[in-house]
């Protein structure tokens, strides 16, 4: 028997386990389980991984990502709010972050207080292009050394200031990762540096800072946030077709939004923004949960005038209030149909027409033409349930919402990641199995 491996996702509401051949990237079985953080998460996780093992066969590695107790949350400091700032922001949701604050330009009390309140897991400190002007970067880095906030700090900015700002925060108490600036020079994006320090100061600080499990044997499984995973699958899946794609992962907390797509010409050259364009992307929406923020799916839902049927409100509500209710009957099958193509219509809208960085007065900026994407794959528990009966909706949500201050995909495929293959290939990538994820990848969407 070859070797396998079990790559298991454990999420806010359910842990998913998936059990692959190593060699020829078969999928030997899947299992799906309550994430158990009432008591420990490992629970759950043994759990999943028993039940997806064929019989007779043993774990020769088990590799785990996690977004379970909110994932990664990320502060961003820049200097200027469309360009560093701006820069380190789409570095960090490449990274799987869920981004909670952005502080840019002449900061003040207030602007700390309010980064403080977001609670951030880890700090992207980020300004300045390399050989540029160090004024602001100093000055923001003496400004956090003053405030009560000692999260984890990743400094990628300008190069010439490296040595001081490590001096200046690590004597003030901080743990500090430098990297090569995530905005070298005007309109040249570099967020692989920062997303690899993110990934891996998630992996030595948050996991364990969150108390997930008390057992040992945790931390030392988990080897990427849940959407880094996923992000590592969707460019090894964009690879091997060889054509642009569109991800959109319905989860219990949040909707997130992958897309790669091929490089426009005139926007790598003259008409490029400064803070340069991210053709391999995520946003994550921390109000679009089908479990824990279905709330906001209706009230975004509403904001949009996108129509909802009479009691999805209530059955909203309901969902928010008690995060681990299954749905059994046809009603609340339904139910959750309605608020996944919500979350879809409205995540995907915001990821095209771009982000606003630096306040609600800010233009929107980034925005993606998804016209020519190929393949647009949908994923989330709800999808698995009924894939033929989703990827109707998907398709209904995503490619004919014409209405939505964006170009949708024009004549793309739409499929259902029935067999969970995206973060496990992901997982498998990254940690030595390039060819069995492919191979996964290759069956899963052929």
């Amino acid at each position: 028997m070859n070797e396998v491996v079990v790559c298991v996702d454990v999420g806010s509401t359910y842990t998913k386990a998936a059990a692959v051949d190593a060699e020829t990237g078969a999928l030997r079985g899947t299992a799906s389980h309550p994430t158990t953080l009432e008591t420990d998460v490992m629970d759950g996780l043994g759990a999943a991984v028993a039940d997806a093992l064929p019989e007779g066969a043993t774990a020769a590695r088990t590799l785990v990502c996690s977004s379970a107790g909110g994932g990664l949350r990320l502060g961003v400091v820049g200097n200027e709010p469309l360009v560093t700032a701006r820069a380190a922001y789409r570095a960090g949701l490449s990274a799987g972050a869920k981004v909670v604050h952005v502080c840019a330009g002449d900061m003040g009390e207030a602007d700390w207080r309010a980064m403080a309140e977001a609670r951030p897991d880890v700090l992207l400190l980020a300004g300045g292009t390399d050989g540029g002007d160090r004024t602001a970067l100093h000055a923001h880095a003496e400004a956090l050394a003053a405030t009560a906030i000692r999260a984890p700090v990743v400094f990628a900015g300008n190069r010439e200031a490296t040595d001081d700002i490590r001096t200046l925060l690590t004597e003030a108490g901080f743990a500090v990762t430098c990297v090569e600036n995530v905005l070298p020079r005007i309109g040249a994006l570099n967020p692989v540096p920062a997303r690899t320090a993110l990934r891996e100061v998630f992996l030595r600080h948050v996991i364990a800072g969150k108390h997930l499990s008390a057992r040992e044997g945790f931390t030392e499984l988990v080897k990427a946030a849940t959407p880094d995973a996923v992000l590592t699958g969707v460019e090894a899946l964009a690879d091997l077709l060889g054509r642009d794609l569109l991800v959109v992962d319905v989860g219990g907390a949040t909707t997130d939004v992958y897309s790669v797509l091929t490089p426009d010409a005139e926007l790598s050259g003259p008409r490029a923004e400064v803070a340069g364009t991210a053709w391999r992307s995520r946003t994550v929406e921390g109000d679009l949960g089908v479990r824990h923020t279905a709330v906001g799916i209706v009230e975004a839902a509403e904001a949009d005038d996108l129509e909802l049927s009479t009691g999805l409100p209530e059955a909203a509500r309901h969902r928010a209030a008690v995060p681990e209710f299954r749905s059994e009957t046809a009603r609340a099958l339904a139910d959750d149909a309605e608020l996944s193509a919500l979350a879809a219509k409205v995540a995907v809208g915001r990821h095209a027409r771009g982000e606003r960085i630096g306040g609600p007065a800010e233009p929107l900026r980034g925005g993606k033409d998804l016209a020519a994407v190929g393949l647009v794959v949908g994923s989330g528990g709800v999808l698995r349930r009924a894939p033929e009966k989703a990827r109707k909706w998907l398709r209904e949500a995503v490619c004919e919402h014409t209405s939505g201050g964006f170009r949708p995909p024009k004549d793309a495929e739409t499929v259902v990641d029935a067999d969970y293959a995206l973060a496990p290939a992901g997982l498998l990538a990254a940690n030595g199995y390039r060819t069995a994820a492919h191979r996964l990848l290759r069956a899963a969407f052929r």
